[in-house]
C-alpha cells in the first residue's frame, strides 16, 4: 500500500466528514490491500469456484462505502472493518449455496467468523462459527482478537490499537483463542 498510516487516517477523517473525491482518494490508496485481503480469504475459504477475487473484493468496497454510521479512527480500524467485511461477502457466498443445494433449509449462522492460524482452510465454516460462539461466550476479547490478528492481518500492536488495551492482553487472548479453538474443533 502506498501512503503512509497518516495518510490514509486523514483520508478517512475527510471521508467521515463528507469531504468530497475523499472517498475515492482513499479506495485508490488502499486498493491493493483489500485486494490482497480479498485474495488471502478466498484462498483459504471453501467459497464458489467461479468466486473470483476481484468480485469478492469489490463487493466488500461497496459494503465500505456504504458505510454510514462508522467514525473511522484509524487506518488499523478501516482494515479490521475491511477484513470482516470480505469474511462476511465469502460466508454469504457459501451459505447462498448450501442454501441452493440444501433447499434452502439451513440454520442462520453470524457472518463475523475468523478462521484463527492453524486451523485447517478446509474446516466447515458452520463449525467454526459455532466454535467462536461458544468461545465468545467464554472470552469476547479472544474471539476478538482472532478476527482482528487473523482476518485483518493486524500485528499486535495494531490490534492492541484498535482495541484499547495492551499488547500482552493480545497476546494472551491470542494464545487462549488458538487453542481453544484447536481443541473445540478437533473434539
Amino acid at each position: 500500500m502506498s501512503g503512509t498510516s497518516d495518510d490514509v487516517t486523514a483520508l478517512l477523517q475527510a471521508w467521515a466528514g463528507g469531504q468530497a473525491g475523499a472517498g475515492d482518494r482513499l479506495f485508490d490508496r488502499v486498493y491493493s490491500r483489500l485486494h490482497r485481503l480479498a485474495a488471502n480469504r478466498l484462498s483459504r475459504e471453501d467459497a464458489p469456484g467461479e468466486l473470483r477475487t476481484g468480485d469478492v473484493m469489490h463487493e466488500a468496497y461497496l459494503r465500505l462505502a456504504g458505510q454510514k454510521r462508522v467514525t473511522w479512527r484509524n487506518r488499523a480500524h478501516f482494515f479490521a472493518v475491511a477484513a470482516r467485511l470480505i469474511r462476511r461477502v465469502l460466508l454469504d457466498q457459501v451459505k447462498f449455496r448450501r442454501r441452493r443445494k440444501r433447499g434452502d433449509g439451513t440454520a442462520h449462522v453470524p457472518l463475523e467468523h475468523a478462521e484463527p492460524a492453524g486451523i485447517e482452510p478446509d474446516l466447515d465454516l458452520v463449525a467454526l462459527g459455532e466454535a467462536l460462539d461458544d468461545l465468545a461466550a467464554v472470552d469476547p476479547m479472544a474471539v476478538r482478537v482472532v478476527r482482528l490478528r487473523y482476518l485483518a492481518g493486524l500485528s499486535l500492536e495494531e490490534t492492541a490499537e484498535v482495541l484499547g488495551v495492551g499488547r500482552a492482553t493480545v497476546v494472551r487472548s491470542w494464545r487462549f483463542a488458538r487453542a481453544w479453538l484447536a481443541r473445540r474443533l478437533a473434539a
